[in-house]
């Protein structure tokens, strides 16, 4: 979500505590140093720069925005990938606090500029002149960068003492890259293929303008794993279409939206290729990193109070399950009906109907699950409405997380998992008082 001033509120909203979701440890690939600093784009000395740098070249992969309008650094980040065939990347610069997004040529020079900077800051020296960083911008839309800020403390970050390997270091910088964020959003793991240990970090920024078409968000993470540049893609590609875009706060997606992997071979071990025996096991390990760091985004869903899992069953088709899933996700009824509690199941099958996917309205079932395990509840059985217990639908709709299953009785077999948030009082709060 673009910058947003500080806010305090004092509804339900406020009182979820949301440092569960903070980690005190981690996991931390080899080979890479991470940190941010305030640059002093933003107020009161808040962090607003962040950077990961590799201290060897690295493969890169990246997904970005369908938005027509495309920020700089999306644009420069395209370019630059394609001119090293997304290999040799040593840095990712972020920045919060301007978008530098629509703003003319001179916002094209400005990503560059940034970039150039990392580059001669940690040293590259690149015979074919081709950037070897790429750059993401979160803020305001139509602001150019205060790049008399910028540049300096860019170098600063990367020559100075900001850079580390440690968790401290790890937390800073997912904190560099927050806007309306209320915690920074961290994940990591280990994982073994072929009798090594590697891990994986990363971290993501988002709590508004959150709607899946790509990756509706700023993230990037990092592995010590070797893959080649051509495997990373698919299986960054793969991850995102399974987690970053199965996720929605609100049905807007931004002009930055970018993720980007590294990979620097740094703790040993064979290339990872498409055709290798361990590449399924990666994408695997991938997948389910990237899900745990989306679904954090819907955590901090802007002024949300609810986390709602949706299970789309029974679909002729994956994309006729995610169309459905995206339908509900995005309906203003569904979300404002969750956050007043109210079990209003017709809302849910409305935007069903008018998914554009396959239904079977006389085999249709929707049903609230709770989290504990206990016994479904079941609104709609094979079309037909059930006597449902108001009393346990306040109860269950109460609680902080619910899964909501809808099956289509299609007879196709295929499903998805989406996650999403309700809309509350504060959203149009935080929003309205967006630029103020």
């Amino acid at each position: 979500m673009l910058f947003c001033r500080l806010f305090s509120t004092s509804s339900a909203s406020h009182l979820i505590d949301k440092s569960k979701f903070i980690p005190h440890s981690g996991f931390y690939p080899k080979g890479y140093k991470v940190g941010a600093l305030a640059s002093g784009v933003k107020k009161a000395g808040a962090l607003d720069l962040a950077m990961v740098v590799s201290e060897t070249a690295a493969s890169a992969a990246a997904c970005f925005t369908t938005n027509k309008f495309k920020a700089a650094p999306v644009l420069v980040d395209k370019a630059t990938l394609q001119a090293n065939n997304n290999a040799g990347i040593r840095a990712i610069v972020a920045n919060s606090g301007c978008a530098n997004s629509v703003t003319g040529e001179g916002g094209l020079q400005d990503a560059c500029k940034m970039i150039s900077m990392v580059d001669d800051s940690i040293g590259v020296h690149n015979s074919s002149k081709n950037h070897s960083s790429l750059v993401m911008s979160t803020g305001v839309i139509g602001q150019r960068l205060s790049m008399n800020k910028i540049l300096p403390a860019i170098k600063e970050l990367a020559q100075g003492d900001h850079l580390g390997s440690d968790h401290v270091h790890w937390i800073t910088c997912a904190k560099g890259i927050m806007t309306t964020d209320t915690f920074p959003k961290l994940v990591s793991k280990r994982f073994t293929m072929g009798g090594i240990e590697y891990s994986l970090a990363g971290l993501a920024k988002g709590a508004g303008m959150i709607c899946p078409n790509m990756a509706t968000l700023l993230g990037f993470f990092v592995t010590d794993a070797p893959v080649e540049p051509s495997a990373l893609q698919e299986i960054l590609s793969h991850a995102v279409s399974k987690s970053f875009n199965c996720i929605s706060v609100d049905g807007d997606m931004s002009t930055n939206d970018t993720i980007t992997a590294l990979a620097n071979g740094a703790a040993g071990g064979e290339l990872i290729t498409k055709l290798h025996p361990n590449y399924n096991i990666l994408e695997h390990e991938v997948t389910e990193f990237a899900k745990q760091l989306a679904q954090l985004v819907v955590h901090d869903g802007e002024g949300s109070t609810k986390f709602i899992t949706l299970r789309i069953k029974d679909a002729l088709t994956y994309e006729d399950a995610k169309k459905v899933a995206s339908s509900i996700s995005n309906s203003p009824l569904f979300k404002t009906a969750m956050y007043g509690e109210d079990a209003n199941w017709g809302r849910i099958l409305c935007a069903t109907g008018y998914a554009g996917a396959e239904v079977n309205p006389m085999k249709t079932n929707v049903s609230f699950i709770p989290t504990d395990g206990s016994e479904e509840l079941k609104l709609l059985v094979n079309g037909e409405p059930q006597n449902v217990d108001e009393d346990r639908a306040s109860v269950l709709l109460k609680r902080e997380e619910l899964e909501v299953m809808v099956d289509l009785g299609t007879g196709g077999g295929e499903s998805c998992e989406f996650w999403t948030c309700d809309l509350s009082h504060d959203y149009v709060k935080i929003n309205g008082d967006y630029r103020s």
